[in-house]
């Protein structure tokens, strides 16, 4: 395994690295606001919080250092920030990776923005409300607005007072990064990357900002390497701030013509840099990268480049007992990585959350394809689908590049479109999201409703938690039954909606098992079972007979790790094995 040429560790963001960064996670002053007072009594310039929190965990979480689960709806947050001397001619942007739901930023006790939207990061240029003497401190306070609302994307966050079936405890304010990015006055604001295996092209769409004083004389280099090798330059002159370039990859690396391509079994990576010039002196460089690869779909089949790949998935809900949604550390998402290719399988469903970008970035490094899915709203008006399309949409640019995605979910069972079978306002919006995904990415299949009642989507998927291997097969054994729409595939949901028909997609069984041991307490799918032996002869049981219905290609098992009072992972919640990885990996892989 190879990391990239610039990799850092606990760097937020990956996939665009500047040299330039600091931290601000660890001890911040913080209050609770339930009155909504704060703004009124301008906590704003100066919180007096009574409180110490450990950012980026929330405060429902023993790792926050508060452990306090009761819903909060206004929650506020404030540390001091000193700028190092070698940055005070820099632009200043804080960045933060994820806050749940509204935030609310002020520095010096200037509003600096705002942004809503609990899954997408997003930053604010702060340099104007900053002090420039160096050492001098100066204050951010952020203020985070949750609700219980069901027309916000939550996901599995619970929208009452305690937990129920698989809905958790809810997730309030900072739960991801918070960082300060210095650039220059002109400078990178983000570059799309698309590989094109069969014209062993990349294209780069750049975004640029260039200051208002700033030379005309601009110009952008793209470095490609691979293996620390430079293998191609390219620059652009700079006369607008959206351009466009594409690069031939055509090399002499291993052979003439030998295509480097991205894949499970090989997860390679090209690097590049991005350089920018003002009158031929360096003021910017970002690193990045990209794999060549090719997802698409022919004759029912999903094809990676080219070629017919099974997709042996897990469910990974990403949850960890002591810090919620928020990773432990990089570390924690690394080892659950390693564990799910231990166990044979070669991607992750990452289920009703937006995982952490280190999350991707490893995923990219180590080979894993991923499912990326939409945390649902669980109303249908027109105050979700604002809330709905404006967040999906930010997210589907921020995850574009990392060649590890090779499907978008924007929705899951239902959630949020619960007429859908016959409703058609929320057929029409399923339909309505699809296509704003397709035209950000054409090139990622996109699953509309995973695992029933099915409208325009790219592949149907079933979720079956059958227990008996021979049921799944009598089940299954007729394709154009099960799919034409007449009868409910597992006795009360029907593959696709009213008014739409079955035309030749692939087929993933993309939630089954779900088996848990006998417990006081926690719930899995079915019947508990007793010891290992009753959990590994119905765990074959039902993926041998996926795996023996010829036209599924591919299931996805539900799931890696117990989340709180669900208790069907093959992981406990704190990452210990329930059964020997090495018997899972038997199976999937017989």
């Amino acid at each position: 395994m190879m990391t990239t040429l610039k990799y850092i560790k606990d760097y937020p963001r990956p996939q665009f690295v500047r040299d330039a960064w600091q931290s601000l996670n660890g001890e911040w002053e913080f209050r609770f606001d339930d009155a909504n007072v704060g703004e009124k009594e301008n906590w704003q310039e100066d919180l007096q919080g009574d409180l110490k929190i450990q950012v980026p965990f929330t405060y429902e979480t023993q790792a926050s250092g508060i452990g306090e689960e009761a819903f909060h709806p206004y929650v506020w947050y404030q540390r001091d920030l000193q700028l190092p001397q070698n940055v005070q001619s820099q632009r200043v942007r804080l960045n933060f990776q994820a806050v749940d739901y509204v935030a609310k930023v002020w520095v010096n006790g200037r509003f600096a923005g705002q942004h809503q939207g609990g899954y997408a990061a997003f930053s604010f240029d702060i340099t104007d409300y900053l002090k420039q003497d160096a050492g001098a401190p100066n204050r951010i306070v952020v203020k985070a607005e949750d609700s219980q609302s069901c027309t916000q994307p939550r996901g599995k966050q619970r929208w009452v007072d305690q937990n129920f079936e698989c809905f958790y405890v809810q997730t309030t304010g900072i739960w991801q990064s918070v960082w300060i990015e210095y650039t220059p006055a002109s400078y990178i604001q983000a570059v799309k990357i698309t590989p094109d295996l069969d014209n062993r092209s990349v294209r780069f769409e750049y975004q640029t900002h260039k200051a208002a004083a700033a030379s005309s004389s601009l110009r952008l280099e793209t470095r490609i390497s691979y293996q620390n090798k430079t293998l191609k330059q390219a620059q652009l002159h700079i006369d607008r701030p959206w351009l466009q370039l594409d690069v031939d990859l055509t090399h002499e690396v291993n052979g003439p013509w030998k295509i480097i391509a991205w894949s499970p079994q090989a997860p390679n990576l090209y690097d590049v840099e991005f350089i920018l010039y003002e009158n031929d002196v360096v003021i910017d460089r970002v690193y990045s990268y990209f794999g060549l690869r090719k997802i698409s779909i022919e004759q029912g089949k999903v094809l990676l480049n080219n070629t017919p790949v099974y997709q042996r998935l897990i469910l990974d809900q990403g949850y960890w007992p002591g810090s919620h949604l928020t990773p432990p550390s990089e570390e924690a998402l690394i080892e659950d990585i390693d564990a799910i290719l231990a166990m044979g399988y070669n991607g992750v469903r990452k289920h009703m959350k937006i995982e952490d970008a280190r999350f991707l970035y490893w995923c990219d490094v180590k080979g894993l394809l991923v499912w990326s899915e939409m945390a649902a709203t669980f109303e249908f008006n027109d105050e979700a689908v604002e809330n709905f399309t404006k967040e999906w949409t930010e997210i589907v640019r921020q995850q574009y590049n990392h060649p590890s995605i090779v499907t978008w979910v924007p929705f899951n069972e239902s959630w949020g479109i619960p007429q859908i079978l016959t409703h058609r306002k929320q057929q029409q919006f399923t339909e309505a999201v699809y296509h704003l995904t397709k035209s950000i990415d054409p090139h990622r299949p996109v699953i509309v409703n995973d695992g029933w009642e099915h409208t325009v989507s790219d592949i149907i998927t079933l979720h079956d938690y059958e227990e008996k291997g021979q049921a799944l097969l009598d089940r299954y054994a007729d394709p154009k039954t099960l799919l034409g729409g007449g009868i409910s595939f597992n006795n009360w949901k029907y593959a696709m909606a009213q008014g739409y028909e079955y035309r030749g997609q692939p087929v993933i069984v993309s939630e089954f098992g779900g088996i848990a041991f006998q417990s006081a307490t926690g719930w899995g799918y079915g019947n508990q079972v007793s010891g290992e032996e009753a959990f590994i002869e119905r765990f074959r049981s039902i993926t041998q007979a996926i795996k023996d219905i010829d036209y599924i290609c591919g299931y996805c098992y539900t799931q890696i790790t117990d989340v709180q009072q669900e208790v069907n992972g093959l992981l406990t919640e704190d990452r210990q094995p329930k059964i020997p990885l090495d018997v899972i990996k038997e199976i999937n892989l017989s």
